[in-house]
């Protein structure tokens, strides 16, 4: 299918589940990122997740990073420049939902895209070479561009993978693991 297509067809997949299934799943995809071979580095990007989109609740992980000491970074959107800049997770940090219904860091101790070591990423759909359908608006793949060719890349996923995503283009960053409830994919 092309992107077009699976965003819908994975719109209405997450629409379908409800809250149980969501934290249940959530929990699993958290449990099986103890497996990823990533603990050994220190800076961690996450996004916050977006309810009103059933995304994958994110606070299962946030909970393990925090457990482990780790440093862990969020983003800000500029609608208008479409790039992300990068906060570090304190105590004190403060955050308001944005006008797209995202919550935010409102300031912090900001973190280059170089520091990063370790990417969460949210997505809609991916395939089994690992490459990704998100939301379409590109912030993710220019974000991924300008980190270290190092920085591990993994996605996020309530679903198994397709066979194909058609319509890669060469912009498209690939992930490196994929996480779902039931596995880990190695790309």
């Amino acid at each position: 299918m092309k992107k077009q297509q699976l965003r819908v067809h994975y719109k209405k997949l997450r629409n379908a589940l409800n809250t149980q299934q969501i934290d249940d799943f959530s929990i699993q995809i958290a449990n099986l990122t103890l497996q990823l071979p990533i603990w050994k580095h220190s800076f961690f990007h996450i996004f916050l997740t977006i309810d009103s989109l059933k995304e994958i609740s994110t606070e299962p992980i946030l909970s393990i990073l925090s457990g482990k000491d780790k440093h862990i970074v969020l983003s800000k959107s500029n609608f208008e420049t479409r790039t992300l800049s990068h906060i570090l997770l304190q105590d004190n940090t403060r955050f308001k939902t944005n006008s797209w219904n995202i919550p935010e860091p409102e300031n912090g101790i900001a973190i280059s895209n170089e520091q990063i070591e370790v990417v969460f990423i949210p997505l809609l759909a991916f395939d089994v070479c690992g490459n990704r359908v998100g939301y379409g608006k590109g912030f993710y793949d220019d974000f991924l561009k300008n980190c270290s060719k190092d920085t591990l890349k993994i996605g996020l996923s309530f679903f198994e993978a397709e066979a194909v995503i058609e319509d890669i283009e060469s912009h498209d960053m690939p992930l490196d693991y994929c996480v779902t409830p039931k596995k880990i994919y190695t790309f």
